[in-house]
């Protein structure tokens, strides 16, 4: 099964950029976010052609997550369990596929909003640990992938580039993130590549990507026997040099 997860930025803006990609890669099923619409607006005719069926979680103008599948795919769950009732953020979209549970996700930036917008990454990460405790429970095949907003480790971003009260990298992110890991979890692109670049995002301004001046926030984490299939984790930084692109690029994973 080979699985693909991308932060679009817009999918209205890049319905092209997807279909090529999809045609190129040809992923079973590819995750979405910050699509930036809600369902009714989603370009579904632009990937059915293709074979992929479209599951939406929509926000209108913000965030937002999706699922494109040409596997039989029931949708489980369209948020998270544990939050507010009244979260409207769309964040989280749960699929399962050929019994293996494939969790969406875009975790917020926690650099907006003050503190207050920092405890609300915190709390959403604490949310998915316990999402993932219940799958790793239970003994689901699980994948969680998408834009995680986290940096792990010092070789996931460029020198310089985060400064260290950044969301991204202050020390309770992290913390929440090897928690994740310590529940039994693998980092797909990190068991395949333990240290080096691995960038998954370059910022639009200051020629981040001419210099490749970049971030790894796209993270594709494996319960432990899907781990052990896994074959491949790749970036796939041709998107990020095509005419308007996403800031991100796919990731693609491969299992046995």
């Amino acid at each position: 099964m080979k699985i693909g997860t991308w932060n679009v930025n817009s999918i209205r803006s890049r319905a092209g950029h997807v279909r090529r990609w999809l045609e190129r890669a040809a992923p079973d099923v590819l995750l979405l976010q910050e699509i930036k619409c809600e369902a009714p607006a989603f370009p579904c005719d632009s990937f059915e052609p293709l074979g992929y069926r479209c599951e939406i979680v929509g926000q209108k103008s913000y965030n937002g997550v999706a699922v494109l599948s040409r596997l039989p795919c029931e949708i489980r769950l369209r948020a998270l369990p544990g939050l507010p009732q009244d979260d409207a953020q769309a964040r989280y979209v749960e699929a399962v596929c050929e019994g293996i549970a494939i969790g969406g996700i875009y975790l917020p930036n926690g650099n907006s909003g003050g503190e207050a917008g920092y405890a609300y990454k915190l709390a959403w990460m604490d949310r998915l640990i316990e999402r993932a405790a219940a799958l790793l429970e239970a003994d689901t095949p699980t994948v969680l992938a998408g834009d995680y907003n986290v940096c792990p480790g010092d070789d996931d971003f460029s020198p310089g580039l985060l400064a260290p009260g950044d969301a991204l990298i202050r020390p309770e992110t992290r913390a929440r993130f090897r928690s994740l890991l310590w529940l039994g979890l693998t980092d797909a692109i990190r068991a395949l590549q333990p240290t080096g670049r691995a960038f998954t995002f370059w910022d639009y301004q200051a020629g981040c990507w001419p210099r490749d001046k970049g971030l790894r926030l796209d993270h594709a984490l494996l319960s432990p026997t899907l781990a052990e299939r896994l074959i491949a984790a790749v970036p796939d930084r041709r998107e990020r040099g095509e005419d308007q692109p996403s800031d991100h690029v796919p990731v693609l994973i491969e299992i046995a």
